[in-house]
């Protein structure tokens, strides 16, 4: 059971979405050796293998698709909750795909704040996924996507994105 001081803090993490770390450059060595190694080696998974940065927000390589970043919340050193994205600026297009919150600190607002600080730093993007969603997930894609151009309904992706 999520304690209140436990909400409180993932509520106040919600509103520190632009606070966001970013490593870079360290997608291109994991690359190579994947396609050295026809996808055998250069994996990424889990959050303990993402470098530590001291922001609330983190975006990183995905480790789950290659060529796309993500994003996730840190709350006392424990991720509470992330999301892979995926933009082309000259389609005007932008994709997310597994967003996930920790049970404990479902509806406190992370996925909200997260997704339109995606939003906010890429304007004038359509949002989409590329799957379909989940019958249990129907209400929160209708609730994030409400008033977002593309609502994150499933789309292809462009022919400038790879989906890893």
């Amino acid at each position: 059971m999520t304690s209140d001081v436990d909400r409180k803090a993932a509520e106040h993490l919600a509103n520190q979405a632009h606070k966001v770390g970013r490593a870079v450059g360290q997608q291109r060595w994991r690359d190579v050796l994947r396609r050295l190694s026809r996808g055998r080696f250069g994996r990424q998974r889990g959050w303990a293998r993402v470098p530590k940065l001291d922001t609330p927000w983190q975006d990183t390589s995905s480790g789950e698709r290659q060529g796309w970043r993500e994003r996730a919340a840190n709350l006392d050193g424990e991720f509470a909750f992330s999301v892979d994205y995926q933009v082309c600026p000259d389609c005007q297009l932008g994709w997310v795909e597994q967003p996930y919150t920790l049970p404990e600190y479902q509806r406190c607002g992370l996925a909200s704040a997260g997704l339109a600080a995606l939003r906010i730093e890429h304007p004038g993007l359509s949002w989409h996924t590329l799957g379909g969603h989940l019958r249990d997930s129907k209400r929160f894609w209708e609730a994030v996507g409400a008033d977002v151009p593309g609502a994150y309904q499933q789309r292809s992706p462009c022919a400038h994105i790879t989906t890893g």
